[in-house]
């Protein structure tokens, strides 16, 4: 199952390589690069999905069948202070805590999962009827990703709000993954490349592109090391991270000329 995983992952990145990159350098995008400002150590096991802070501590889902989890991480050494696994036929996604409740979705098993945020005392096994991938919030509804080009604001139950249409320079921007609200704008990664984009959350329209590559150097590569995934912002701080990275990075946004 791994291997179609990423099999498919990657026929994806293609379609999306083609479909992202020729518009970005239009008018009315404002183009960015990531400046590592600090790094961290990161669990290069964690192949990451869901990454945020709430109340001052610092969450982490990871995916995978067979090895997926929910984390509570020392930010200083990366390790998990707690730590929760999930039956092997579950492939964790994003997650996200909103009204006191932590949710965590799925990936292909059509549930998610919503939690005590305080105790994270399992509450309840809910329906979710799309594919899950990202989940942030704006303080208000749940805002979820499905790898096209929607992104689905809901309520605590699941039941759809809005739906919000992502493009760039007019054209769809599909493979929107793992998400984070920063300074009231969605942040999102697109799935197997090393862009972020900045989404309007009224409009859907991309209002800066964010150019990640090179963000983990080669000397921390190994054959396992997968793609950029993880996005989480602290008292004006943003982070980011990877699948099997072994590093978490604190960035700041350079604008390209």
């Amino acid at each position: 199952m791994k291997v179609f995983y990423r099999i498919r992952k990657c026929v994806l990145a293609v379609l999306a390589a083609g479909l992202l990159f020729p518009s970005c350098s239009g008018a009315g995008v404002r183009q960015y690069r990531a400046r590592v400002v600090k790094e961290y150590p990161h669990d290069e096991t964690s192949y990451t999905q869901g990454l945020f802070f709430h109340d001052g501590k610092f969450y982490e889902s990871t995916g995978q069948w067979g090895e997926s989890t929910f984390r509570t991480v020392d930010l200083e050494t990366g390790n998990a202070l707690t730590r929760m696994s999930f039956d092997r036929k579950y492939f964790v996604e994003g997650s996200v805590i909103l009204g006191g409740e932590l949710f965590i979705l799925t990936w292909t098993n059509k549930v998610a999962f919503k939690y005590d945020a305080a105790t994270l005392a399992y509450k309840s096994t809910l329906r979710y009827p799309r594919e899950g991938w990202g989940l942030t919030t704006d303080g208000k509804s749940l805002i979820a990703s499905d790898g096209s080009s929607s992104l689905f604001f809901m309520d605590t139950s699941f039941k759809v709000e809005k739906t919000l249409k992502v493009t760039m320079n007019g054209r769809p921007v599909r493979y929107l993954n793992e998400l984070e609200w920063i300074g009231g704008r969605i942040w999102a990664n697109v799935y197997t490349t090393d862009i972020i984009v900045i989404i309007n959350p009224r409009t859907g329209v991309v209002e800066a592109t964010v150019d990640c590559k090179g963000l983990l150097p080669d000397k921390f590569r190994t054959p396992r090391t997968d793609v950029l995934n993880g996005i989480a912002e602290a008292d004006g701080k943003v982070y980011l991270t990877g699948k099997y990275w072994k590093r978490l990075y604190q960035i700041e946004l350079v604008e390209k000329q």
